[in-house]
């Protein structure tokens, strides 16, 4: 069996240019046109969420990244984007790779995304992660305690978010004490006759002591009944929670064997990238011991599931790779060379982070588009060609069931040529791996509420 989808991360749609020395690609464009460029992006993200799954595709995953002026990725809220594509379908799962949340307030977050997931029905595929990149990070993160300049600190940051999250997802009130958040803060004042009598009917799962300190009135304070008081908050709900129970299945991108532990532990989902046929075989791995090791963490507690990826449990690796087919009548040299200076944008930004390792083996060497391709990284050709790479990285890697992603949209390149590849690619691609695999699963319609009769 066989899961697609499609993995956006958009990228700028101007020209595509090299720098004054010759050294780098980048985009063409004022200031001005990259922020009129920008907002087309989100408009196409959502327009082209709505296609994927008129297509057939199983699943829609955006990134979040923010103050992208060079053109290698754009997408400040995927959670806002896919509120807008939830409500236009009815099928195709809806994830994040990822939402870095040690850049939100945990239980903002918590809200939002269990937002999402009633107005989709149940369709939420929820991604987190830790960023990366110190112009987000120390700007989001400064508030919430996160800093990418001290790793074992933003780890920490990350944990105590996610710990976080899943309690206000789980637990019908609760509070926490951590190194970064008090929830609630110890000082809140709450004497509020509502709460007292919700709390003391025997009906409701927690009583009045859980939630509330009861004291006399504060001499000294001044105010309203509810805050002169000496009567404190000890725990509090977060509404709503999610309409998937537990909660919507949890997905990291990862790299290293320390994040591809903690996630398999933990029974978060993996998504992966940028890394060749065998490096991703061997993270694959790395990820199955580690799981059978913990005795198979998964939300629902479903045990085991098939190596690489399970369709029928939704549980295990993802990996996305550039695709770019060569539509009928194209000249294949000018559009293998238009596709290899937009993977040159996008690694010329990522390189300095240091994952050209990943590619080249030594973080200082430039990653060219032919790299990429070479490594099939990147995936171009006719639709026969391109399905056979695909399928490779399924044998190469040990798939059992098999989950990919196709990553469309690339710098210099419009909407309506990224909406054509998805297109083309459904039509002319997408048969012969469900064919090969074994077929998809049954695509089912999700319950999304009707406004109309809500209001009714």
């Amino acid at each position: 069996m066989i899961e697609v989808g499609v993995f956006h991360n958009g990228a700028s749609e101007l020209p595509v240019i090299e720098s004054a020395d010759g050294k780098l690609v980048l985009t063409d464009g004022s200031l001005k046109d990259v922020h009129e460029s920008c907002q087309r992006t989100v408009l196409n993200q959502v327009r082209q969420g709505i296609l994927a799954d008129r297509l057939g595709y199983d699943y829609w995953f955006q990134t979040e990244h923010h103050f992208q002026v060079e053109g290698a990725e754009f997408s400040p809220n995927p959670l806002l984007s896919e509120m807008a594509i939830a409500t236009n379908t009815r099928r195709i799962r809806l994830g994040q790779a990822a939402n870095i949340i040690t850049w939100h307030n945990p239980l903002r977050f918590a809200e939002q995304v269990a937002m999402l997931d009633i107005i989709s029905g149940g369709r939420v595929e929820c991604g987190i992660g830790r960023g990366y990149q110190p112009r987000e990070n120390e700007t989001f993160g400064k508030p919430f305690g996160s800093t990418i300049q001290d790793q074992e600190r933003n780890r920490v940051a990350f944990q105590e978010a996610y710990d976080i999250i899943i309690k206000a997802w789980t637990q019908p009130s609760f509070s926490h004490l951590g190194e970064f958040f008090s929830i609630p803060p110890s000082y809140t004042k709450w004497n509020h006759d509502q709460t007292i009598a919700f709390f003391s009917r025997d009906k409701v799962e927690r009583n009045v002591e859980d939630i509330l300190k009861l004291g006399a009135p504060d001499m000294y304070a001044a105010g309203n009944r509810v805050q002169a008081t000496t009567t404190t908050l000890r725990e509090i709900s977060v509404f709503p929670q999610p309409l998937q129970k537990p909660y919507p299945q949890l997905w990291e991108p990862l790299t290293s064997p320390r994040s591809i532990r903690w996630a398999a532990e933990r029974g978060l989902n993996g998504y992966f990238v940028a890394e060749p046929n065998p490096q991703l075989r061997e993270k694959i791995d790395l990820y199955y011991e580690t799981a059978e090791k913990c005795g198979w963490p998964d939300r629902l507690n479903r045990g085991s599931f098939k190596h690489g990826w399970d369709c029928e449990k939704r549980r295990g690796i993802v990996t996305a790779r550039y695709t770019h087919l060569l539509l009928p009548g194209q000249d294949r040299d000018r559009e293998l060379e238009r596709f290899k200076r937009a993977l040159e944008l996008q690694w010329d930004y990522y390189g300095p982070f240091g994952f050209a390792a990943l590619i080249t083996g030594d973080p200082d060497i430039r990653v060219t588009g032919d790299m990429l391709i070479d490594q099939e990284v990147a995936i171009f050709g006719t639709p026969d060609e391109v399905g056979e790479k695909i399928l490779r990285i399924k044998d190469v890697c040990g798939y059992e069931d098999f989950m990919f992603h196709s990553w469309f949209e690339k710098g210099g390149f419009t909407g309506d040529e990224v909406e054509t590849q998805m297109q083309y690619f459904a039509e002319e691609v997408l048969p012969g791996l469900r064919s090969a695999c074994g077929g998809s699963p049954e695509r089912s319609t999700a319950d999304v509420p009707s406004f109309d009769d809500v209001r009714a």
